[in-house]
C-alpha cells in the first residue's frame, strides 16, 4: 500500500501553481475569479440530515429474486462483490426507483426489461433520510421517507410514498418529484449516479464534445441551456401570435366603429332632441357668462388701473423726493462755492500782508548780511595791516642805517604803473560784465522758449494720439459702423442676441442709442454729440432683471476699472411720449428731438427722460445763439441751446466745447477719415518742426552757457587782478623811508590796530547774531506766506470741480423736473382712461341684468356652461340638421344593438389578450437577458473551479494537467502528464496507461463533485483499470473528500475486496454474495440492439 504523503486533502502547501497555459485558458473562458478555497483538515460537519439513502431493497428486479435490504451509512459506502453479484442492479434500481427513465440506466429502453424472467412484476423500495430543519413535511413523513415502486410486466409502474411509520402518504409521481427537488436529488445527473456505461460513453470517449456534454450534464448547465432555448422558441411563437392578433385587431376595430356609428345614429335620435333643448338652455346662459366675463375683465382692468394709479402716485412722490434731493444737492454745492469764494476773498488781505512782511524781512536780512560782510572785510584788512606793521617794524630795526632813497623812487614809479594797470583792468571788467549779462539774458530767454515749445509739443502729441485713435475707429467703422461706439460693441451685441434667444431677457436691450438715431442735418452732428455725450453709447433695458443680465455680459468685454456704457432702465413702450405741451419752440431753429430721425420709440422716450431733448434748441451760429438765449428772454420751455461748434449756451452762462469734430454721428466717413489723416500728417509735421526748434534751442542754450561760463571766469580773474594790484599799491604807499620812520610810532600804531581788530570782531559777532535772528524771522514769514498761498491755491482747486458739479446738479434738477412733468402727464392720461373704463362698467352691468332676465325665462335655474355662445350656436344648427336627416331614415334598432355589442366584446377581449402578451414578452425579455448573463457568469465560475480542483487533485501524485473549455464549439480537452509537471509536455489522456487514465478520470469526477451539489454520489467500478498505487492514491483522495464533506453520502461500487481500508465510523462496506451458477450473465441485450428490435 502506498504511503500517504499528505495529512490534509488538497492542502495549499502541496497545491501547485497553475501553469501559464491553464491561466490562458481561464482568461479565454472569461472567469473573473482567480482563487478557489479548498477545505483543509478533517471536516467537523455532522452527518447529512436529508436526502441520503438509508436503505434499498429489490424484489424480482433484473435477475435477482431478492436483494437487500441494504443499510447504507451516512458518509462512505463501498458495495463490493464479484461480477454478477448485483452491484449494478443496486445502482440501476436506485435510478429507476427514484423516477429515472429506463434509458438513463443504459440497461434497457423499457421498464419491463427490469422484471425478472418468469415474474409478473418487480418491486423497489428506497428509504430516504428526512431529518433536521430542512426536512420535507416532517410532520407527515417523519424522519424517513419510503419510496416504493411497483413495475408491471407491461412496463407500467406505480408509486407509494410512505412515512416512517409505514403509512401511505401519496401515490402521485408529482409528490415524488417535489421530494426530489426539495432534496436536490438528480438521478439522471452523472455527478449523482455515474454508471459504467455513462463513464464509457463520456469519460472514456475520444470525442472532446462528449466530455463537454458530460460536464454540462453534470453541472446541470445543459438543462439550463435547454430551458433557455425552449423559452426563446416560446417567445418567438408568442410574438407571431401578437402580430396575428394586431392584424386581427385592426379589422375588428374597423367593424366595431362602423357598428358603433350605426348604433349611435339610431339610438341617439331622442338623445339628440334632448341635447338640442339642453343646448338652447346653455346658449341662454352662455350669453350671460360672456357678459360676466367681459364685466370681470373690465373690473380686473379697473383694479389693475387703480393699482397702477397708486404706483404712479408713489412714483410721483419718489420723483418729488428725487427733485428735492437734486435741488438740495444743487444748493449745497452752490453754498460750498460761495463759502470757498468768501474764504478766498477773506484770505486775500492776509496773503498780501504776509507777502509784504516777507519782502521786509528779506530786505532786513539782506542789509544785516551786507553789514556783516563789511565788518568781515574790515577785520581782514586790519589783520593784514597788523601783519604788515609787524613786518615793517622788523625791517626797520634791521636796516635803520641803510640809505632808502633809490627804493622810495622805485616804489613811486611802481605805484604809478600799478594805478594805470588797475584802471585798464577795471575797464576790461566793465566790458566783460556787460557781455556776461547779455549771455545770461539770452540763456534765460532760450530756456523760457524751450519750456513753452516742450509744452506745445506734448499738447500736439496728445492731440495726435487722440486723432490716431479716432482715425482707427473711423476706419474700422467703414466695415462695421458699430465699432465707432467701442471695439467691443459688435461682440457685445452678438452676446445680447444669443442671450435673448436663450430667453434670458424679457425684452431685448436696445443700444447703443447713437446707432439708433439719424441726423436730418449733418452740420448739427457736433452740436448733438456735445448735447447727448455719453448717452450715445448707452443701452436701454425693460426692467432691473434685464439690467443685471446685461451687466453680467458687459463684465466679459470691459475690464475692471474701465468705464462701461450707461444702462437706462425704463419700461419699454411702443408709443412716443406726447411732449407737445412742454417742448421748446422757435420758428427758425429746431430742437434736438426734431433734428433727429428716431424710428424706435424706446430710444426717443429714453432720450426725452434722460436729457430732455424736446427742450434743447440747436442754433448753428454762436453769436445768434447768444442773442437768442442771453440778449432777450429765451423761447418758451427752452432750457439751453447748442451751437454747430458744440458750445453750450444757457440764459446766463456760456461754455465752449471740448471737441472740434463729431465722433459718432458723422455720415461722411471718408471725408472725416481724409480730414483726420491730414490732421495727423500736419500734427506729425508740427511735432517734427517743434522737435527741430527744441534741438536748435538746446544748442543755443548750450553755446550761450559756454560763453557765459567763460566770461564769468574772465570776470573773476579780472576782479582778482584788480584786488591784487590795489593791495600792492596800498602796501607800497604804506612803506616810509627809513630815515623818517619812528619805530615807536609804528609800534603804537600796531597796538591801536589790534584794539580796532578786537572791536570789529565783537561787532561782527553781534551782527552775525542779528543776521541769524533775521534769517529765522524771514524763514518763518516765508512759511506763513507759503501756507496761506497753498490754502488759497487749494481753495481754487476745490472750486473748479465744484463748478462742474454745479453744472451737473443744475442739469439733474432739470431732468428731475422733466421727469416729474412726465409722470404728471402719465397720471393724467391714466386717470382719464380709468374713468372711461368705469363708465363702460356701468353700461355692461345694465346689459347683464337684461340678459339674465331673458335667460331665466328660457331656463329658470342657472346651469354651468363651459362653451362659448358662438360654438353653441354652431352645435345647435348642426344638431337640428342631423335630427332632420335622421327623421328621413329608418333601421332595425334591436339587430344593430346586438351586432354592436358582439363586435365590441370581441374587440375588447382580443385587445386585452394582445396587451397581456406584449407585457409578458417585455417582462420575459428582461428576465431572460438577466438570466442569460447569470448563466454565463455561472458557467465561467464552474469552469474555473473545475480547472483548479482538477489541477490540484492531479498534484497529489505529482501529475500535471490542463483542461481547456471551448464553449463556442462545445468541446472539452483534457491533457495529463505523469511525472515532473514543469518539465514534461502535456499529452492527451488517450496516451496514458489504463491506471493513469482511470486515476485522471477519478480526479475529473472529484472535480465535478466539488462544484456540483447533491446529497449523495454513486460511482460504479471507479478503480477497475488502476494499478495498486493509483488505486490507493485515488482511494485516499475520495476518502479525504468524503471526510471533508460528511454532510454528503458516497456509494462506491467496486469488485475489489477493500480489505485494506481502515475501520472507521465513516466507512461502511456492503459485501454482496457471489451469483448462483448459471447466473453469471444477465439476461440483457445492448441497448442499441434492443431498440432496433423494438422498431422492427
Amino acid at each position: 500500500m502506498a504511503k500517504r504523503k499528505e495529512e490534509n486533502f488538497c492542502s495549499p502547501e502541496n497545491a501547485k501553481r497553475p501553469r501559464l497555459e491553464e491561466m490562458e485558458d481561464f482568461d479565454r473562458d472569461g472567469d473573473d475569479e482567480r482563487t478557489v478555497s479548498f477545505t483543509n483538515g478533517t471536516s467537523t460537519l455532522t452527518a447529512a440530515e436529508v436526502g441520503i439513502i438509508e436503505s434499498i431493497q429489490l424484489k424480482n428486479f433484473m435477475c435477482h429474486s431478492m436483494l437487500g435490504p441494504f443499510k447504507f451509512g451516512s458518509n462512505v459506502n463501498f458495495v463490493v462483490g464479484n461480477n454478477g453479484s448485483g452491484k449494478s442492479a443496486v445502482l440501476t434500481a436506485l435510478i429507476v426507483g427514484l423516477g429515472g427513465k429506463a434509458i438513463a440506466t443504459n440497461r434497457g429502453s423499457s421498464l419491463k426489461g427490469f422484471v425478472k424472467d418468469g415474474q409478473n412484476s418487480a418491486d423497489i423500495s428506497i428509504t430516504l433520510r428526512n431529518r433536521g430543519d430542512d426536512a420535507y413535511r416532517a410532520n407527515v413523513y417523519g424522519n424517513s421517507i419510503v419510496v416504493q415502486q411497483h413495475i408491471s410486466m407491461d412496463g407500467s409502474r406505480s408509486y407509494k410514498l410512505k412515512s416512517e411509520s409505514g403509512t401511505v402518504v401519496s401515490t402521485r409521481k408529482e409528490e415524488l418529484i417535489a421530494i426530489l427537488d426539495h432534496f436536490n436529488i438528480q438521478v439522471d445527473n452523472p455527478v449523482s449516479v455515474l454508471t459504467q456505461e455513462m463513464s464509457k460513453q463520456f469519460l472514456q470517449s475520444k470525442n472532446e464534445g462528449d466530455k463537454y456534454k458530460f460536464f454540462m450534464k453534470a453541472t446541470q448547465l445543459e438543462q439550463m441551456k435547454e430551458d433557455y432555448s425552449y423559452i426563446m422558441e416560446t417567445k418567438e411563437r408568442t410574438k407571431e401570435q401578437i402580430n396575428q392578433g394586431e392584424e386581427r385587431l385592426v379589422e375588428l376595430k374597423r367593424q366595431c366603429l362602423e357598428k358603433e356609428e350605426r348604433f349611435q345614429i339610431i339610438a341617439g335620435l331622442s338623445t339628440m332632441k334632448t341635447n338640442l333643448e339642453y343646448l338652447k338652455h346653455e346658449m341662454a346662459w352662455a350669453v350671460v357668462n360672456e357678459i360676466e366675463k367681459q364685466l370681470n375683465a373690465i373690473r380686473d382692468n379697473i383694479k389693475i388701473g387703480e393699482d397702477r394709479a397708486a404706483r404712479l402716485e408713489r412714483k410721483m412722490e419718489e420723483q418729488q423726493a428725487r427733485l428735492n434731493e437734486a435741488e438740495n444737492k444743487y444748493k449745497d454745492i452752490q453754498d460750498k462755492l460761495e463759502k470757498i469764494s468768501e474764504e478766498t476773498n477773506a484770505r486775500a488781505p492776509e496773503c498780501m500782508a504776509l507777502k509784504a512782511d516777507v519782502t521786509a524781512k528779506k530786505r532786513a536780512y539782506n542789509e544785516a548780511e551786507v553789514l556783516y560782510n563789511r565788518s568781515l572785510n574790515e577785520y581782514r584788512a586790519l589783520k593784514k595791516d597788523d601783519e604788515q606793521l609787524c613786518k615793517r617794524i622788523e625791517e626797520l630795526k634791521k636796516s635803520a642805517d641803510q640809505s632808502l632813497e633809490p627804493e622810495r623812487l622805485e616804489r613811486q614809479r611802481k605805484i604809478s604803473w600799478l594805478k594805470d594797470r588797475v584802471k585798464a583792468l577795471q575797464d576790461q571788467e566793465s566790458s566783460v560784465g556787460q557781455e556776461a549779462e547779455q549771455f545770461q539774458q539770452a540763456v534765460d530767454k532760450d530756456r523760457e522758449e524751450h519750456t513753452r515749445v516742450r509744452r506745445e509739443e506734448l499738447d500736439v502729441k496728445h492731440t495726435l494720439n487722440y486723432n490716431q485713435r479716432q482715425l482707427k475707429e473711423l476706419k474700422d467703422s467703414k466695415t462695421d459702423r458699430l465699432k465707432r461706439f467701442g471695439p467691443h460693441v459688435p461682440a457685445l451685441l452678438e452676446a445680447i442676441e444669443d442671450a435673448y434667444r436663450r430667453g434670458q431677457f424679457t425684452y431685448k436691450p436696445v443700444g447703443p442709442l447713437g446707432a439708433c438715431i439719424h441726423l436730418r442735418d449733418p452740420e448739427l452732428a457736433l452740436a448733438i454729440e456735445s448735447c447727448l455725450k455719453g448717452l450715445l453709447q448707452a443701452y436701454c433695458c425693460h426692467n432691473h432683471s434685464d439690467e443685471r443680465v446685461l451687466q453680467a455680459l458687459m463684465r466679459k468685454f470691459y475690464l475692471p476699472g474701465t468705464s462701461r456704457p450707461q444702462i437706462i432702465v425704463s419700461e419699454f413702450r411702443n408709443d412716443l411720449y406726447d411732449v407737445r405741451h412742454r417742448a421748446a419752440y422757435h420758428p427758425e431753429f429746431p430742437t434736438v428731438l426734431t433734428a433727429l430721425e428716431i424710428n424706435n420709440a424706446v430710444v426717443a422716450n429714453s432720450l426725452i427722460d434722460m436729457r430732455g431733448i424736446e427742450t434743447i434748441l440747436l442754433i448753428k451760429n454762436n453769436s445768434v445763439a447768444r442773442a437768442v438765449m442771453q440778449s432777450q428772454k429765451p423761447p418758451k420751455n427752452c432750457r439751453e441751446a447748442f451751437t454747430a461748434d458744440g458750445d453750450q449756451v444757457f440764459a446766463g452762462r456760456y461754455y465752449s466745447s471740448e471737441y472740434t469734430r463729431p465722433k459718432f454721428l458723422s455720415r461722411d466717413v471718408d471725408s472725416e477719415i481724409s480730414e483726420l489723416e491730414n490732421d495727423v500728417e500736419n500734427k506729425k509735421a508740427q511735432i517734427v518742426n517743434l522737435q527741430q526748434h527744441l534741438s536748435a534751442l538746446e544748442k543755443d542754450i548750450k553755446r550761450n552757457e559756454e560763453f557765459l561760463r567763460r566770461y564769468q571766469l574772465r570776470y573773476k580773474e579780472l576782479k582778482m587782478k584788480i584786488r591784487k594790484n590795489i593791495s600792492e599799491i596800498q602796501e607800497l604807499e604804506n612803506i616810509e623811508e627809513h630815515q623818517s620812520v619812528d619805530i615807536a610810532t609804528l609800534e603804537d600804531e600796531a597796538q591801536e590796530n589790534k584794539i580796532k581788530m578786537k572791536m570789529v570782531e565783537k561787532s561782527m559777532e553781534q551782527q552775525k547774531e542779528n543776521m541769524e535772528y533775521l534769517k529765522s524771522v524771514k524763514i518763518e514769514a516765508e512759511n506763513k506766506y507759503d501756507a496761506i498761498k497753498l490754502k488759497v491755491n487749494q481753495l481754487s482747486e476745490l472750486a473748479d470741480p465744484l463748478k462742474d458739479e454745479l453744472n451737473l446738479a443744475d442739469s439733474e434738477v432739470d431732468n428731475q423736473k422733466r421727469g416729474k412733468r412726465h409722470y404728471e402727464e402719465k397720471q393724467r392720461e391714466h386717470l382719464n382712461t380709468l374713468n372711461k373704463k368705469k363708465r363702460e362698467l356701468d353700461m355692461k352691468e345694465k346689459e347683464l341684468e337684461e340678459k339674465m332676465s331673458q335667460a331665466r325665462q328660457i331656463c329658470p335655474e342657472r346651469i354651468e356652461v363651459k362653451k362659448s355662445a358662438s360654438i353653441l350656436d354652431k352645435e345647435i344648427n348642426r344638431l337640428r340638421q342631423k335630427i332632420q336627416a335622421e327623421h328621413a331614415s329608418h333601421g332595425d334598432r334591436e339587430e344593430i344593438m346586438r351586432q354592436y355589442q358582439e363586435a365590441r366584446e370581441t374587440y375588447l377581449d382580443l385587445d386585452t389578450k394582445v396587451k397581456t402578451l406584449k407585457r409578458f414578452i417585455k417582462l420575459l425579455e428582461e428576465i431572460m437577458t438577466y438570466r442569460y448573463k447569470t448563466y454565463q457568469q455561472f458557467r465561467r465560475c464552474l469552469t474555473l473551479r473545475c480547472k483548479l480542483y482538477f489541477d490540484n487533485l492531479l498534484s497529489q501524485r505529482a501529475y500535471c494537467g490542463k483542461m481547456n473549455f471551448d464553449h463556442k464549439n462545445e468541446t472539452l480537452t483534457i491533457s495529463v502528464q505523469p511525472g515532473e509537471g514543469n518539465r514534461a509536455t502535456f499529452n492527451d489522456m488517450r496516451a496514458l496507461s489504463g491506471g493513469e487514465r482511470s486515476f485522471s478520470t477519478v480526479c475529473f469526477i472529484l472535480s465535478l463533485w466539488s462544484i456540483a451539489e447533491s446529497p449523495f454520489r454513486c460511482l460504479d467500478e471507479f478503480d477497475v483499470y488502476m494499478d495498486m498505487v493509483n488505486r490507493r492514491i485515488a482511494m485516499d483522495m475520495i476518502l479525504k473528500m468524503a471526510d471533508s464533506q460528511r454532510f454528503r453520502q458516497f456509494i462506491l461500487l467496486t469488485p475489489q475486496s477493500m480489505s485494506s481500508l481502515p475501520s472507521t465510523e465513516m466507512i461502511r462496506i456492503l459485501r454482496l454474495s457471489d451469483p448462483e451458477r448459471g447466473q453469471m450473465l444477465l439476461p440483457f441485450r445492448p441497448v442499441a440492439q434492443e431498440e432496433e428490435e423494438n422498431r422492427t
